[in-house]
């Protein structure tokens, strides 16, 4: 609740002045009903009902008086209503899911450490349109640009190395996700394209793709993962179990900083897992979706919850005094 007129409560000051008299003037000046000549006998009578009930009069007047004070202060709710208009951004994750992504330089690994900190970054676009697709040597859309949060969500869950043969075909990659977006009406199309190798597969070459998305008004954002130097990866032994072979980590950095310049983007490099949600979070702040909040206000006065109890406390005080608890004349 809210108030319109908060200056009347500096009215509320005059209730203890206001109590103050009553008190005074009960104590210093009350009248005699009846006349004795030894006081001490007139103490010891009881006291009537009448005479206790002397106070209930003015201190309704007071409670009255307090609630007409608040009556005028105009008491509000206020309903707020928010209508939003949105001008979102499309986006297509790129994700690399060839077998080196299962190098365990990120924890647990590369592809386990891109699919949470994917989910994190899809959670945070609430009004955009979001879809994924994946490459090896293949490439497929995983799910099209949907503002399905848990479509999107659950097939996340479900991509894994081995959905299509092994390999990188990164310009294919990019050329999966142009598909999906060039027809877009969307105020602003990205890729946020996600490789952890060198192109080795695939008919289309990622510089030509580059281009392409380029002509198409589409922004490529560019991440290579990897440590630098040689990762942890691990081979699956029937004999041994699980050994881990060291491997170069390769990434042409050249061509993913040439592709996501040429399209308006920027190239990054992670090299562990925290890095990797750090870039996510910078590309999350640097496409914004444009919301334009329009903010519909009403508000609903409430003074007769004061008013009206004030007016029956006043006719009470009136009729307690008048009739009820009338003073016995002189």
């Amino acid at each position: 609740m809210t108030w319109a007129d908060p200056h009347f409560f500096w009215l509320l000051l005059l209730l203890p002045v206001l109590g103050g008299l009553w008190i005074w003037r009960l104590l210093r000046h009350r009248h005699p009903v009846l006349l004795f000549t030894a006081v001490q006998t007139a103490r010891d009578l009881p006291k009537t009902l009448r005479i206790r009930a002397r106070w209930i009069a003015p201190a309704f007047y007071l409670c009255g008086l307090g609630l007409i004070i608040l009556a005028l202060a105009r008491p509000q709710t206020q309903f707020s209503t928010v209508e939003q208009q949105v001008e979102g951004i499309e986006i297509v994750l790129s994700m690399d899911i060839s077998s080196s992504m299962l190098a365990e330089d990120f924890e647990p690994n590369r592809l386990v450490a891109a699919k949470q900190i994917a989910s994190d970054f899809v959670t945070r676009r609430t009004h955009d349109r979001v879809g994924i697709n994946v490459f090896a040597r293949q490439s497929f859309t995983a799910v099209p640009p949907t503002l399905d949060q848990q479509l999107i969500q659950n097939r996340l869950q479900e991509i894994d190395v081995g959905m299509v043969q092994d390999g990188t075909a990164i310009g294919l990659g990019i050329a999966t996700a142009i598909n999906r977006l060039r027809e877009s009406d969307a105020v602003s199309r990205i890729i946020i394209l996600l490789t952890d190798g060198l192109n080795n597969a695939g008919e289309i070459d990622p510089l030509t793709a580059g281009e392409l998305a380029a002509t198409h008004n589409i922004r490529i954002y560019t991440i290579g993962v990897g440590t630098r130097g040689t990762a942890p990866y691990p081979i699956r032994d029937p004999v041994f179990g699980t050994r881990y072979q060291h491997i170069e980590v390769n990434i042409d950095e050249e061509m993913l900083t040439r592709i996501a310049t040429m399209t308006g983007g920027r190239y990054f490099r992670a090299t562990n897992t925290d890095e990797l949600s750090d870039i996510y979070q910078e590309i999350d702040q640097l496409e914004q979706s444009e919301i334009d909040e329009i903010i519909y206000t009403d508000r609903e006065d409430h003074y007769d919850r004061f008013l009206l109890p004030a007016v029956l406390l006043w006719m009470l005080a009136l009729i307690s005094e008048q009739w009820l608890f009338r003073p016995v004349v002189e």
